[in-house]
């Protein structure tokens, strides 16, 4: 494999991540070649491909998630780093690793990367229950970041208390991991009923962005991949 470091993931216990708190979650350097996260770096999807998204209804009175998005489908000419290693996830090496850790027989992928600007945030919240989690790349390097702008996920504590279809604010949890997300990390993320992350206001300058690199795993069921796909085609732009 030419960008993935899969043994990164092979050498992950399910008991481990089963065991972490306060759910499963993996935040860890390398899952990517370094350089094979130099090579996408270098080669990110331009701003003018993604679609604007602000102001979206979300559940129970969740705050919008601002940001612009960029949803792949196999005919998008995204660079050919990531051509290639959007490949490469579809490969039975990645799929195998991430069904026996999310305990699933069988599963599908969505692929998409969302650039946030200055002042938007990522409200608390759960992922959709008809998944079984996400797998986040983060694309922002030392050279381009500074830690004071903010964009780490937090991984949010509820002490099993807050209803999945609730609108808490972050005072609400008894506690607050930040995720490394500066260079090249990625963080696995479980999808459970109390599986609470966010992201705090960005305060970069306005001419940088938040990125990340987003893969959603799903149920491999019909349903849902024509789903996927019509919003793929009606978000994107060209």
């Amino acid at each position: 494999m030419k960008y993935l470091d899969i043994e990164k993931l092979r050498s992950l216990s399910l008991a481990d991540f089963r065991a972490t708190r306060p759910f499963p979650y993996y935040n860890d350097e390398g899952v990517l070649k370094e350089s094979g996260f130099q090579d996408l770096l270098a080669n990110m999807p331009p701003l003018e491909m993604f679609d604007q998204r602000i102001g979206e209804e979300r559940r129970a009175g969740q705050a919008p998630h601002d940001r612009y998005s960029l949803e792949y489908t196999p005919d998008m000419p995204v660079p050919k780093p990531w051509q290639e290693f959007i490949a490469e996830l579809c490969s039975d090496a990645y799929r195998k690793e991430i069904e026996r850790l999310f305990e699933a027989k069988k599963v599908e992928f969505r692929f998409h990367w969302h650039y946030t600007p200055r002042g938007a945030d990522v409200s608390p919240h759960c992922d959709s229950r008809r998944e079984h989690g996400s797998h986040l790349f983060y694309f922002n390097s030392q050279d381009d970041w500074d830690p004071a702008w903010g964009g780490a996920t937090l991984i949010l504590d509820d002490g099993g208390r807050l209803d999945y279809n609730s609108a808490p604010a972050l005072e609400a949890f008894d506690g607050i991991i930040e995720c490394k997300s500066i260079g090249n990390y990625s963080a696995l993320i479980k999808r459970t009923d109390h599986a609470w992350h966010a992201v705090r206001p960005i305060n970069s300058p306005q001419d940088r962005l938040r990125r990340v690199f987003i893969i959603v795993v799903n149920p491999d069921n019909l349903f849902w991949k024509v789903r996927d796909k019509v919003i793929g085609k009606r978000i994107q732009r060209f």
